[in-house]
């Protein structure tokens, strides 16, 4: 398939950041850049189908068990996959077990489709991530090379400065606001070769930064509400999507929700 082409269906495979957390439609369900994505691609091809089967805080090894083989017989135009920086914030990791599951994946996946697109999530900033960066950053470096290897596309957001800026972050600090995921639904759609709407690595505009009283109070509210409960899980081998079905099981007709608009602006 040529660049540029009317894809007539997508898969979305990984985790949280794919399901769309935190981008809060009106009704209290998630949209996140796949949606916006199929939206847009859905627009320039009749009979547009889409799957998502991103669950948040899956591992690369559940990705594999759970998403992979059913992506694949779903024979789509673009998959895209997102897998791996859960395990790399355990509290334990094994990085050449990452490794080989991420090959695994892109082994099965890349056959199966037009185009397989990969990932380099967006950079944070601060101590808890700091912590970890050492094995994102192999985690990426994987990434890669398995793209050299098998074709496929990578978006590299962890590249791109804006998404450091903590205001395209919910308040969780984990999750990006619904104009983080618009940025990243563009991204990838320019990887894609599609015709680019604006420049999703622009900076944002200067604001003012909080004063230190307001960011103490909101350091503890996150440390509260968000850190110490993540900790939870990660020690205790909780996810908070232990229990819940795929977004989007089925590679089905799309319609995006009424009201909805199709640039990907606030719902």
């Amino acid at each position: 398939m040529e660049m540029n082409a009317a894809y007539t269906s997508f898969v979305a495979l990984g985790d949280s950041f794919t399901e769309g957390m935190s981008d809060l439609r009106p009704d209290g369900s998630y949209r996140g850049w796949a949606d916006l994505l199929a939206a847009r691609l859905a627009a320039r091809a009749p009979d547009f189908r889409y799957a998502n089967l991103a669950v948040r805080g899956k591992l690369i090894g559940q990705i594999v068990a759970e998403q992979v083989d059913r992506a694949a017989a779903m024979k789509a135009d673009v998959v895209t996959l997102v897998g791996g920086l859960n395990d790399t914030l355990r509290p334990k990791c094994d990085m050449g077990r990452v490794r080989g599951l991420l090959d695994e994946a892109v082994e099965r996946l890349a056959p199966s489709c037009e185009r397989l697109v990969l990932m380099r999530s967006p950079g944070r900033n601060g101590p808890v991530m700091e912590r970890f960066r050492p094995r994102m950053e192999e985690l990426f470096d994987h990434i890669d090379t398995l793209a050299a290897r098998h074709g496929a596309l990578v978006v590299d957001l962890y590249g791109a400065p804006v998404l450091g800026d903590q205001r395209l972050w919910d308040v969780d600090r984990l999750h990006l606001t619904g104009e983080g995921h618009r940025r990243v639904a563009e991204a990838v759609w320019q990887t894609l070769g599609l015709p680019a709407e604006d420049d999703w690595r622009a900076p944002l505009p200067s604001a003012a930064r909080p004063g230190w009283a307001a960011r103490r109070t909101a350091d503890a509210r996150f440390a509260r509400q968000h850190l110490v409960p993540w900790i939870g899980r990660r020690l205790t081998g909780r996810s908070s999507g232990d229990g819940l079905p795929a977004k989007r099981p089925e590679l089905l007709a799309y319609e995006y929700p009424l009201g909805a608009p199709l640039d990907g602006g606030p719902s």
